[in-house]
C-alpha cells in the first residue's frame, strides 16, 4: 500500500516540473516577441536647446535603418546664378574696292565716290608710306563715309581711339556697322571706322641750316648763300606718276634709274644720305630764304652736307630706294617747314 502512495507522489512531482518548464518556455517566447515589436517602433525623441545647439535625448537609441531616414532639402536660399561672359558683335563693314586707272588723281577718285581726298588715306594708310603707290592698277579701299579705318590693337579703348582722332565716343558708337553695344568691347585684329577723322601723316624734319653752317667746301668760310627765289625741274622729264595732295607732300616723276638730278635752286646742302623714314637716299637743300627742296629715292648722291650748290648743278641720280615701287624721283618744296605743292614753283605740272 505504501508503494502505491510513493508512486503517486513521484508522478505528481513530475507533473509540477513539466508545468513549470512549460511556463518558463512560454515566458521566454513572449519576451522575445516584445523586444522585436519595440525595435520596429519609431523612437520617441525629446530635445532640449542649449545655446544654439539642439541636443536630442534619443542620441543613444538604437539606430533606424538608413532607408527609412527622411531626406532634408534646404530651400531657404536660391542657388547663385551661373556667371556668363559677355560676347559682343564684331564690326561688319562693307567697302568698295576701286582699281586706279590711268590719269586718276586723289581728288578725282574722291569725287567719284562723294568723299574727301583725305578719306583715301583713311582707308589706305600705305598711300602715305609708299610715294608711288597711287598708280594704274593699284586697288584702293573706298570708305562709305569720310573718316579713318582704325586697326584695333591690344589695349585700345573707345576713349583712347576718341582721343587719338579727336572724335567723340558717341560718334564712333553711333556708326552702326561698328556693332558697338554696352559695355563696348573692342576686339584686336578688327577694324573700327571713326567717322569724320583724318589720319595723321608723319612729317620728317631735316637738319637746320645752322647745324651745317660751320662746314665748308674747303675755303674755311662759313657757307651762307641765298637762292634766287625761282625753281626749275630737278629732272628732264614730265612723266608724273603722282601729284601733291594731303597724303603725298610732293610730286613723283618716273624716269630711268641713273638719270641726272640737278638742284632746283641755289642753296646749302643740309642732308645727303640714307633716310630711314621711307625716302631712301635723300638730298635736302636749304635755300637760305625759308625754302627747302627734297630729292628722294636716289640711286646716287654727289654732294655732302654743308656744301654750296647752284641752280642746275648735278647733285645725284634717280633711283628706286626707300619706299618706292619703281624708278622715279620724289620732289618736295617746303616753305618755313610747311609742305607746299611743287607745281606752283616750277611752272606747273
Amino acid at each position: 500500500m505504501q508503494d502505491v502512495k510513493d508512486s503517486r507522489s513521484r508522478a505528481a512531482g513530475y507533473m509540477v516540473l513539466l508545468l513549470v518548464g512549460g511556463l518558463l518556455v512560454l515566458g521566454w517566447r513572449v519576451g522575445v516577441a516584445g523586444r522585436v515589436a519595440r525595435a520596429n517602433e519609431s523612437p520617441v525623441v525629446t530635445t532640449a536647446v542649449v545655446g544654439d545647439v539642439i541636443v536630442g535625448a534619443a542620441a543613444a537609441a538604437e539606430p533606424v535603418a538608413a532607408i527609412n531616414a527622411p531626406v532634408l532639402v534646404d530651400i531657404a536660399l536660391a542657388p547663385a546664378a551661373i556667371p556668363q561672359t559677355f560676347v559682343g558683335h564684331k564690326p561688319e563693314h562693307s567697302f568698295t574696292i576701286y582699281r586706279v586707272e590711268r590719269g586718276d588723281t586723289p581728288n578725282g577718285i574722291a569725287d567719284k565716290f562723294g568723299i574727301q581726298a583725305t578719306t583715301l588715306l583713311g582707308g589706305n594708310p600705305l598711300l602715305s608710306e609708299e610715294s608711288n603707290l597711287l598708280q594704274t592698277g593699284v586697288d584702293l579701299v573706298i570708305l562709305p563715309i569720310d573718316g579713318v579705318l582704325h586697326d584695333v590693337q591690344p589695349g585700345d579703348t573707345l576713349e583712347s581711339i576718341s582721343e587719338k582722332y579727336g572724335i567723340p565716343v558717341e560718334t564712333i558708337v553711333g556708326y552702326a556697322p561698328n556693332n558697338l553695344e554696352f559695355p563696348y568691347r573692342l576686339y584686336p585684329e578688327t577694324q573700327i571706322l571713326v567717322p569724320g577723322a583724318v589720319r595723321d601723316v608723319f612729317v620728317w624734319t631735316p637738319p637746320s641750316l645752322e647745324s651745317v653752317r660751320g662746314r665748308s667746301t674747303g675755303s674755311g668760310v662759313t657757307p651762307l648763300i641765298v637762292g634766287t627765289g625761282t625753281f626749275i625741274y630737278p629732272v628732264n622729264s614730265r612723266n608724273f606718276t603722282q601729284y601733291f595732295w594731303y597724303g603725298h607732300p610732293g610730286i613723283d616723276i618716273a624716269l630711268g634709274e641713273g638719270t641726272s638730278v640737278v638742284a632746283s635752286d641755289t642753296g646749302t646742302v643740309t642732308f645727303a644720305g640714307w633716310n630711314i623714314y621711307g625716302y631712301g637716299n635723300l638730298i635736302v637743300i636749304n635755300h637760305g630764304n625759308g625754302y627747302e627742296t627734297f630729292y628722294a629715292h636716289l640711286s646716287g648722291i654727289s654732294v655732302v652736307p654743308g656744301q654750296i650748290v647752284y641752280q642746275g648743278n648735278v647733285i645725284g641720280a634717280t633711283g628706286n630706294t626707300g619706299n618706292s615701287s619703281g624708278p622715279h624721283i620724289h620732289f618736295e618744296v617746303r616753305i618755313n617747314g610747311a609742305q607746299d605743292n611743287p607745281c606752283w614753283y616750277v611752272g606747273g605740272c
